[in-house]
């Protein structure tokens, strides 16, 4: 059979499995039974096996049920909802406890508590009450918006309608999981892989009658926007919730010490098989709520909480190829194509092999039997080889050492501050000139932390550049529609409804466009700090023109690695020609001007030492709160050095040359009036 045929074969397959999917998940009416229905998916399956050119987005090796997202309306959270970081170890708890001091500035032998809550593996839900009355729900979305699903959630009986506590806030958006107990899962029809899928298919439904059938659950564990709330830490938050009628997890403890987090962790993993719902970890939340104020966020999670993942997942299979892909920073990614297995409910068909020297070191090779292990939410990863099994004509993995997408060498950076050559290789050309780069950067440029284009997708981003509709950023904003009308799976309304998204979208801040750009080592972070130092678009485009990529320096935060790739991306002609194009389609919102009305206006600070009771990041907050600036070296444009003790010498003797004014905690506290 010719490689058309098969790939012709295969998409029919796809079309009809999405037709059941489509019925079965949005419709509620299946049109297949069980058997004519697996026999299709072990089909598409076994073809992917067999001929490893077929790939879809759609693949029941992909994707589980099928998302009816047009179906509800979005809405934005008050307060977002933020992801989690991921603890794995002793060590990680041991550093995020570390952090948390050092950015309390609290003593080494201060007990922090903590309320230790298994994670349920389901659908996380925000329920907003006003006057105790359940008012709207909406699911976590991007964490920003979420999709109103108020009708499927009032369903569910867990979930109070009214709440008549005294106690009760005048508004609150409750927080929570929806799940299915495993039990009654097994009483569901076998469409699901797990739990959660479930869970998440007929939270989904679009009607509301749909959803009333499952045994969905309910567990509240936080709050977002609160207004009226008298608690003071989040066990006395647990105990309320179950006063006002919610259901809460009966396995949370308040515990401090990080031996003794391990100690309860390994005791809930030994129960975990026996629980009547699935957890994937431990979450710890600084129990303190004045504590977790002071912590804050960064970037799109908590510093005051973290989840510890359980032990992982393991199987065994078949290495049938290693592909290279090329990333948005032209690294050099080996993935293993591997006989697709299920591990934890999750069906795996590709492991990251993370770099050459990774093959090297393990001497992974095509062919190979391997232990593959899935931890938590990390990708799956080749664990070990099993050399017994290898054939004899095996031969080694030789990296590519020119870049499979355009041909350009591949090299290995020299990093200066470890001293050490990279791991990763990575193509050299820059810009736009290599075509998977060009890609993965379009992907990055609509993606939710940067311009969040609903409708357009990674699988249209890869469609539309091969049809050649998008090359650079702006030929987003510059689409011809009625070209896309025209092509299959595309109709007036998703046409209409792409178009409508795309031009919601031109109107944006500058800390999202300078992210969206994907300038290598610039995160959501660096962005902010960048919008701040540059204010416009036009400065920050111009900046190629001033050179004063010196001046970044100052900003605290950013540093020699972050500025070289500013260089490098302004060095680029096309780069520049991209900016030209964008400024012609683009509303760019200028940064938030910092408060002019503060105690410190227009003066800038710098820390060296270690202060009393207060963190060098809180000094920095405080400082920025009241209309003041860091600053990271010492030069002509800081008006004040605040020392600690043990201060950086070279930086006092230059502070006195320039006749900068040291002052030391104390009197820094009584410029914001904090004492008398």
């Amino acid at each position: 059979m010719k490689k058309k045929e098969i790939q012709k074969k295969y998409n029919n397959k796809i079309k009809l499995i999405n037709k059941y999917n489509d019925n079965y998940y949005n419709k509620s009416n299946p049109i297949v039974d069980d058997k004519t229905y697996d026999n299709l998916k072990k089909e598409i399956l076994q073809l992917e096996i067999d001929y490893n050119f077929l790939k879809s987005e759609n693949s029941p090796s992909k994707v589980v049920g099928h998302k009816p997202s047009k179906n509800f309306k979005k809405s934005s959270h008050k307060v977002p909802m933020l992801s989690l970081g991921n603890a794995f170890s002793e060590e990680d708890l041991d550093n995020f406890e570390k952090k948390i001091k050092n950015f309390l500035s609290l003593n080494e032998k201060k007990v922090i508590y903590y309320n230790a809550e298994p994670k349920i593996d389901g659908i996380s839900a925000s329920l907003t009450y006003k006057k105790g009355k359940f008012y709207k729900g909406l699911s976590r979305g991007d964490g920003k918006e979420g999709e109103d699903i108020t009708e499927n959630l009032a369903t569910i009986n867990d979930i109070p309608k009214v709440i008549s506590s005294k106690d009760f806030p005048d508004e609150i958006d409750i927080r929570g999981e929806v799940f299915i107990q495993n039990s009654d899962f097994k009483n569901l029809n076998d469409k699901f892989a797990n739990p959660r899928n479930a869970a998440s298919g007929s939270l989904r439904q679009k009607n509301p009658n749909d959803t009333q059938k499952i045994p969905l659950k309910f567990i509240a564990y936080t709050f977002g926007y609160e207004k009226g709330l008298s608690v003071k830490n989040q066990s006395d938050f647990i105990n309320k919730l179950s006063e006002w009628g919610f259901k809460i997890n009966p396995l949370n403890k308040l515990i401090s010490g990080v031996k003794n987090l391990i100690e309860n962790y390994n005791d809930i993993e030994k129960k975990r098989v026996k629980l009547d719902f699935d957890i994937d970890g431990i979450v710890y939340k600084v129990n303190d709520f004045a504590m977790q104020k002071r912590l804050g966020n960064v970037a799109n999670a908590p510093r005051w909480a973290i989840a510890h993942k359980f032990s992982s997942n393991k199987a065994i299979s078949k290495i049938l190829d290693i592909e290279i892909q090329v990333g948005r920073t032209g690294a050099l990614t080996p993935v293993a194509k591997i006989k697709p297995i299920n591990i934890g409910g999750v069906v795996v068909s590709n492991a990251t092999l993370h770099n050459e020297d990774e093959i090297n070191r393990k001497d992974i090779r095509i062919g190979d039997t391997a232990v593959i292990e899935r931890a938590g939410d990390v990708i799956p990863h080749i664990l070990s080889i099993d050399i017994k099994k290898r054939s004899k004509d095996s031969k080694k993995f030789v990296f590519p050492k020119k870049c499979p997408s355009c041909g350009s060498e591949t090299i290995k950076e020299f990093n200066i501050l470890t001293k050490k050559t990279d791991a990763v290789r990575r193509c050299s050309s820059e810009g736009y000139y290599c075509e998977k780069i060009s890609i993965e950067k379009l992907k990055h440029f609509v993606s939710k932390e940067a311009f969040n284009i609903d409708g357009l997708g990674k699988k249209i981003i890869e469609d539309f550049w091969k049809l050649k509709f998008i090359k650079f950023p702006q030929d987003i904003f510059q689409l011809e529609y009625d070209k896309i009308e025209k092509l299959e799976g595309w109709g007036k309304l998703s046409v209409e409804n792409l178009k409508y998204s795309i031009n919601q979208k031109k109107n944006i801040s500058l800390e999202k466009l300078i992210y969206s750009l994907g300038i290598r080592h610039i995160g959501l972070e660096n962005a902010k700090l960048l919008s701040k130092h540059f204010v416009s678009f036009l400065k920050f485009k111009n900046l190629f023109k001033t050179n004063k990529y010196g001046d970044l320096l100052n900003i605290d935060g950013i540093g020699e690695t972050q500025v070289n790739s500013i260089k490098r991306f302004f060095g680029n002609e096309i780069n520049l020609k991209v900016l030209d194009e964008l400024e012609k389609v683009l509303i760019v919102k200028n940064a938030s001007p910092i408060k002019i009305d503060g105690l410190l206006n227009n003066k800038s600070f710098l820390v060296t030492g270690k202060l009393n009771g207060i963190s060098r990041a809180e000094v920095k907050s405080l400082i920025e709160e009241n209309s003041g600036t860091t600053v990271s070296t010492v030069s002509k444009k800081l008006n004040y050095l605040i020392i600690g003790e043990k201060p950086t010498k070279k930086k006092v003797d230059n502070a006195r040359q320039l006749k900068i004014k040291i002052i030391d905690q104390v009197e820094f506290l009584k410029m914001l009036n904090k004492i008398s």
